[in-house]
């Protein structure tokens, strides 16, 4: 067991928009002004959240999610990506107590909890005066086990926030440790699954430096650095990865396909993999590799894009029939069917590699935490190997796959799902590969072996 002192703290709140993110995306870049090397991350499986900090800080963030990671897991990748930096800022998801159905499992508390990690509630202040100090006490007294060292108060004026603060102090104990008012101009807008991304705001930076403009006038930052720096040191055990291949994965990096966890990327790489970044909308064919690893995003809205690019779609139906070893989630996996189908009735030709048409619907499909089952032996492990998920995309398709056997984490619902053969995993729900290294381990093995075959 090591251990490693580490200044954090976690930017938590009673519920969803109450302005988590916008307020995390200002106290980085404060905390990066000030000259501190600073590491993000976020609790959950949200892949959008992480671009934010990723565009702010300069560097990855990374997910914290504790039921696609085992806890020892979580607490390795957290030291992992701090250990050489100042200080590391968490970001809570949902409402701080809000886990997997009526439990605290996967929760922002969970997080806070193993980590040891002091908590900064973010209340949604407009409207409300006294009340606030009673829903200060209601999470401070709702579980022992983590400790709320302050609240932030947002949008809320300066005047309002000055008259009650000792008021609200008193009846809590709780330091304020500063507000946000309500900033024009300074919101990030939504789509079907959440925020857009980071590279699509073209004004970004200019938002971000605004709201920490405005964070470093009223938020009281040497309070929050004494609250990073009362965290205790935190222990967690080696679980650096040892090379076992040489080889070249393709990784499809554009605006149709963005959602990948950083640290299943750098797994790759510590286990032996060059990744080597690829467009499906602009590039003419799948650059020189040993495998292709297809992420999810939003394919759905280059729909026309993906179709006129016939010489990359051709490029890949030939490379995967000819054996190259492919991972491909979501909307990755959309891709490689023959067909999307538009609301509108048009339908776009697609990769072609699994027969079946994709098209959205008007709710979320089978949305939530899953476990997998393998049915078979497959690209990335044997029968009976197993791994946790998630689920989140408003499409569905008529060839889901049957490979692996799905199920709800609650328990209540199984299905299948997943197209796997000895080269290909191809479904819709998300992994982790770090929740069970040895499918990353089988992957880059399954490269290896193709390299050396055709070599």
């Amino acid at each position: 067991m090591t251990e490693l002192k580490l200044p954090r703290f976690m930017l938590a709140a009673p519920a969803s928009g109450s302005g988590k993110t916008t307020l995390t995306c200002a106290v980085l870049k404060a905390l990066m002004n000030r000259g501190l090397k600073t590491a993000a991350f976020k609790s959950g499986p949200d892949y959008i959240d992480p671009m934010f900090h990723s565009r702010v800080i300069g560097a990855k963030s990374r997910n914290l999610d504790l039921f696609m990671l085992p806890e020892e897991t979580a607490k390795y990748l957290l030291a992992k990506n701090a250990r050489d930096c100042d200080i590391a800022v968490l970001e809570g998801a949902m409402g701080f107590f809000d886990g997997m159905g009526t439990t605290l499992k996967g929760s922002a508390y969970d997080l806070a909890r193993l980590t040891k990690t002091p908590v900064i509630l973010v209340v949604n202040a407009k409207g409300a005066a006294l009340s606030i100090a009673a829903t200060i006490n209601g999470f401070k007294n709702f579980r022992s086990d983590v400790v709320v060292a302050g609240a932030v108060l947002n949008n809320v004026t300066a005047m309002s926030y000055h008259f009650y603060k000792e008021a609200i102090e008193k009846e809590t104990g709780i330091p304020l440790v500063g507000y946000m008012p309500h900033m024009e101009n300074c919101n990030f807008e939504s789509r079907h699954l959440g925020l857009v991304t980071a590279a699509e705001i073209e004004d970004l930076q200019k938002i971000i430096n605004r709201l920490a403009e405005q964070a470093q006038k009223s938020i009281d930052f040497d309070a929050l650095l004494q609250i990073a720096g009362s965290a205790p040191a935190l222990s967690y055990t080696d679980m650096a990865q040892a090379k076992i291949a040489d080889v070249k994965i393709a990784v499809a990096e554009d605006k149709a396909f963005c959602f990948y966890y950083q640290d299943t990327l750098e797994l790759l790489q510590e286990l032996g993999a060059e990744l080597i970044p690829f467009s499906p909308l602009t590039d003419s064919k799948l650059p020189e590799c040993d495998g292709v690893y297809f992420g999810g995003g939003y394919p759905e809205l280059y729909a026309k894009e993906l179709e006129a690019n016939e010489p990359m779609r051709t490029s890949i139906k030939s490379a995967l029939a000819a054996g190259l070893p492919c991972f491909a989630e979501c909307g990755g996996f959309m891709y490689l069917l023959e067909r999307f189908a538009a609301k509108d009735g048009a339908k776009y030709n697609w990769v072609g590699a699994i027969p079946g048409e994709t098209y959205m619907t008007e709710k979320l499909n089978r949305f939530g935490y899953v476990n997998l089952t393998a049915k078979r032996d497959n690209l990335l492990c044997r029968a009976g190997g197993k791994i946790n998920g998630h689920e989140f995309h408003y499409s569905d398709s008529t060839n889901n796959g049957d490979a692996f056997t799905v199920a709800k984490a609650s328990g209540t619902k199984t299905w299948e799902a997943v197209h796997a053969t000895p080269n290909i995993y191809a479904g819709y729900p998300h992994i982790h590969l770090w929740g069970n290294v040895d499918f990353a381990k089988s992957f880059v093995m399954a490269c290896q072996t193709y390299r050396d075959k055709i070599d």
